[in-house]
């Protein structure tokens, strides 16, 4: 992680990454699977929540997105769903939402809840909360309400990815949090 300080030294942490299945992403999300064909709606299939605005289905071209980052966002708004076109491998930094009533303003370690520029409160994680999933295969992810999450990040020089979410999720609902020193 980098700081803005120029005189300040470059932190690094690795993170051994985590195999997403549904049993070790519970905490976050969903890892949602190949399911068979007229099977009925159940737990095993993505609980969304787009009630907050117009659905946003799109494909997504990223480029240059090596497995390290400095930042970590959520959105408060929506879940949000990711996956490789192709079911090639990935990677997302996750830490557990954080999202509080306006009237709450410590959690249960003291920390002080952010007005985000949208409106909404929410308590920054600390780097030490912060896991990093692998994905691999014919599968993706639900981000519930509020997860934290950096990426998609991968080791290609570019992949394709779908994502649902709202139309303007990244701006009525998004909260940037830079790790700092």
């Amino acid at each position: 992680m980098e700081s803005k300080n120029p005189k300040s030294e470059l932190t690094v942490m690795k993170l051994k990454p985590i195999e997403a299945t549904p049993e070790s992403f519970k905490e976050f999300g969903q890892v949602i699977e190949a399911s068979p064909d007229g099977e009925k709606f159940g737990p095993t299939d993505a609980q969304l929540d787009l009630s907050k605005g117009i659905p946003r289905f799109y494909i997504m071209n990223l480029q240059n997105r090596p497995l390290k980052f400095s930042t970590i966002t959520h959105h408060a708004s929506v879940t949000q769903c990711l996956g490789s076109i192709g079911g090639h491998v990935w990677y997302l930094g996750i830490a557990k939402p954080s999202l509080v009533d306006s009237e709450e303003v410590k959690n249960e370690k003291g920390k002080i809840a952010v007005l985000s520029r949208s409106g909404h409160f929410y308590v920054p994680p600390a780097v030490d909360d912060v896991r990093v999933f692998r994905i691999a295969g014919p599968k993706f992810i639900k981000l519930n309400r509020g997860t934290w999450h950096a990426g998609p990040l991968f080791k290609a020089d570019a992949m394709d990815f779908y994502n649902l979410e709202l139309s303007n999720t990244n701006v009525s609902s998004c909260a940037l949090k830079p790790f700092s020193l």
